[in-house]
């Protein structure tokens, strides 16, 4: 028998959303009747990789389907950014029910992914702007998400990962370290929560594509390749998140699915 997701109700809040993942993220949870908050962290940021007009615009998107929605800014590696951008969600909508930890990416501090991108030569700056981009911003929303579902008794936070945390890596080495980083926070941040009734899971996806991934990586062929050998679709990962956010996994926290 197969189980519909239902979502209705539910206020979703989904970082990084205007583009890329999130964005596919956002849709899927609003066709299962969630309210969706869309965040960025500026509003043209949308636009870079040609995957959507503005944060507005996939908010736009979310009340075409009858749910209702916000674009909000934030810069997720300042922790009073955060602070303000979460409270300015909990005031708009009256509460936040499923969190979606989405906001990352191989961005160094100058250029679209760190150059070198090793341990040794990257240039410090890019270290630390991988670290904040990709571990930091996830604690802070911890933080200030896990406070809000703790006091309500109720809630769930999908983190999100990367199957290059899993795997040993040349390319990267500091991205995949702060991935890595994400599954054992999802872990103890999930046994702190787990008496408060809140689910906390991470979804590590493999290779996907998305605008910013043709723009950065070249795609060799898929040709005669099967279906879990071709490099994932956008919707393939957003099924998983699906399932997290769903009342299928109610029983299951501290847990990272693994894409490879």
């Amino acid at each position: 028998m197969t189980q519909t997701i239902d979502l209705s109700g539910k206020i979703a809040l989904v970082t990084g959303s205007s583009r890329g993942l999130g964005r596919h993220y956002a849709l899927h949870l609003a066709r299962a009747g969630a309210d969706v908050i869309i965040h960025d962290i500026n509003r043209s940021a949308a636009a870079e990789f040609g995957e959507a007009v503005s944060g507005e615009a996939v908010a736009d998107e979310i009340r075409a389907l009858g749910r209702r929605s916000a674009f909000l800014t934030a810069d997720l590696t300042d922790a009073a950014q955060v602070e303000a951008f979460f409270a300015a969600a909990v005031d708009a909508f009256g509460a936040v029910d499923i969190v979606v930890n989405n906001a990352g990416g191989d961005i160094g501090a100058r250029t679209p992914r760190p150059d070198p991108n090793d341990a040794i030569d990257i240039h410090v700056d890019d270290i630390k702007a991988v670290l904040e981009r990709n571990l930091l911003s996830v604690m802070y929303m911890g933080k200030f998400a896990g406070a809000h579902m703790r006091e309500r008794q109720t809630g769930k936070i999908i983190n999100v990962g990367s199957g290059a945390g899993h795997v040993p890596t040349s390319v990267g080495i500091i991205y995949a370290s702060a991935k890595a980083g994400i599954s054992h926070y999802t872990l103890c941040l999930s046994e702190e929560l787990r008496p408060h009734g809140v689910n906390v899971n991470c979804i590590a996806p493999a290779a996907t594509y998305t605008g910013r991934f043709l723009a950065t990586r070249t795609v060799t062929g898929q040709e005669g390749l099967s279906r879990l050998q071709k490099i994932a679709e956008p919707d393939d990962m957003a099924k998983i998140v699906m399932f997290l956010a769903g009342s299928g996994s109610d029983y299951l926290t501290g847990e990272t699915i693994i894409c490879r």
